[in-house]
């Protein structure tokens, strides 16, 4: 599973059959601090209710094919959001909780 901020939208007029009603959004990997990751990418909307701003849980590779009825070509699939993410600050430490207006604005 990784985290990611939705950041755009992808408008395709021909896809994949298998793809037909799904979002296809761009994503931008986050860290467990809510820090951008990587270079943007493309996932496919499987809670089908994800928008720009929203931080969201996604799992990448055959686990995305598996989570759309292992028929579809995608290698990220968007499951579910974030509603916080509690990190230790060392190990057996204190608790911070990023919220998710923090995650979004990369706090």
């Amino acid at each position: 599973m990784q985290l990611g901020r939705v950041v755009g939208q992808v408008v395709a007029s021909v896809k994949d059959p298998s793809l037909e009603g799904l979002r296809l959004l761009i994503v931008q990997g986050l860290d467990e601090q809510g820090g951008a990751v990587g270079k943007p990418f493309v996932a496919v909307d499987a809670a089908r209710c994800a928008g720009p701003g929203d931080v969201v849980y996604l799992c990448m590779k055959r686990d995305a094919a598996i989570a759309l009825g292992d028929k579809p070509p995608v290698d990220a699939a968007i499951l579910g959001y974030v509603d916080e993410v509690a990190v230790e600050t060392e190990p057996g430490g204190p608790v911070r909780i990023v919220g998710r207006k923090d995650a979004r604005q990369g706090r």
